[in-house]
């Protein structure tokens, strides 16, 4: 991959053609949160106001359909324990809008720990709806021996989510993952 160079589209695309084999250091991963909003960029005026203008940057909505079939049928094929996560994860979920989320985000993870070097670490950025079975995909992926820690982090305020009264929708859980277990034990040391 060249220095400084900014790659626009689906990252399963972007890894696939342009990443290559233990080159990255630390992956920061901040998907979608299946939280069934569309997102706008937003543009301002030249002065800094806001302008009226916007572009729809992406839909955070699953559905199972063809789609995410073919993804996880991907995945399956390709064999292993994350293949096994997601098998066990639909007889529990059957085929609804969180299995899609999943079958999503299997590949991804399966490519990005193609692309971390012996010594790199990956940090899943995620919501409590689905955070537990981002943890098991990511122990299929990595190792449940190689999950480092949980991070809760919390907001000091909420996106003016109206459910906030029976959710808290303040607290983001980044899960921390490393390739290799001699890196765990080095953070651990600390």
């Amino acid at each position: 991959m060249a220095d400084n160079k900014l790659y626009y589209g689906d990252n399963l695309d972007v890894l696939r053609r342009h990443v290559k084999d233990e080159s990255v250091d630390l992956v920061y991963l901040d998907p979608p949160f299946n939280s069934n909003a569309d997102y706008n960029v937003l543009f301002a005026q030249k002065d800094g106001t806001a302008a009226a203008a916007q572009i729809q940057a992406f839909e955070d909505t699953w559905r199972w359909d063809m789609a995410a079939a073919r993804a996880m049928d991907e995945t399956v094929r390709g064999g292993g324990h994350v293949g096994d996560s997601l098998l066990a994860l639909q007889r529990i979920l059957g085929e609804s809008d969180m299995m899609a989320y999943l079958a999503m985000m299997a590949p991804r993870l399966v490519e990005l720990r193609r692309v971390l070097k012996d010594t790199g670490s990956i940090y899943l950025h995620c919501d409590p709806t689905a955070s537990h079975y981002l943890k098991l995909l990511l122990d299929g992926t990595f190792g449940p021996e190689r999950f480092v820690s949980e991070i809760i982090w919390k907001r000091t305020h909420s996106h003016g989510d109206p459910q906030r009264k029976y959710r808290d929708h303040r607290r983001d859980l980044p899960l921390f993952q490393v390739r290799r277990l001699r890196v765990q034990a080095a953070i651990s040391a600390f």
